[in-house]
């Protein structure tokens, strides 16, 4: 019996979705405000306004392909590829209050640096359950190899 047939598919779909916004809901209560405005940021720094789209498409995208994981045999077989996936989002989620709750741009890059390898190893693990749930994980890898980059440079345009 497969994990779809013990379980509704669009409630499971509904779970992966609402447990994978609980990530940015904990770094709710560590918004930019003035210390980040405050910071020198490269010329590349992107507005404001795009980060609430970008992260709600890949936040959609990441829960559909957990999803797709699960759809073959349930956290029963897929018990890597899933806690591989739950991983990667606690370090998601411990990111924002660690740089613009706590101010700790170091600290912050090294959490950055093993989200990106979280994330590169939870692609190629869900890649190998079904192509398309690690290929739903590109744009994510993309958007944090780019996030890695501008934390970077604003660690070394803003030392301690």
């Amino acid at each position: 019996m497969s994990a779809s047939s013990k379980f509704p598919s669009w409630l499971a779909l509904l779970g992966f979705v609402l447990l994978t916004f609980c990530a940015p809901a904990l770094g709710a209560f560590s918004l930019p405000g003035s210390w980040y405005a405050a910071l020198s940021k490269p010329t590349w720094n992107p507005p404001a306004w795009i980060f609430g789209p970008a992260w709600t498409l890949l936040y959609c995208l990441m829960a559909t392909a957990a999803w797709l994981v699960w759809k073959k045999g349930g956290f029963a077989q897929q018990r890597t590829a899933l806690s591989l996936y739950f991983s990667q989002l606690a370090l998601n989620a411990v990111w924002t209050p660690i740089f613009f709750g706590a101010h700790q741009i170091g600290i912050a890059l090294i959490v950055i640096i093993a989200l990106w390898l979280a994330i590169l190893v939870t692609l190629i693990s869900f890649g190998r359950v079904q192509k398309t749930a690690g290929l739903l994980f590109v744009p994510y890898l993309t958007w944090v190899t780019f996030a890695t980059a501008l934390n970077f440079t604003l660690w070394r345009l803003n030392p301690a």
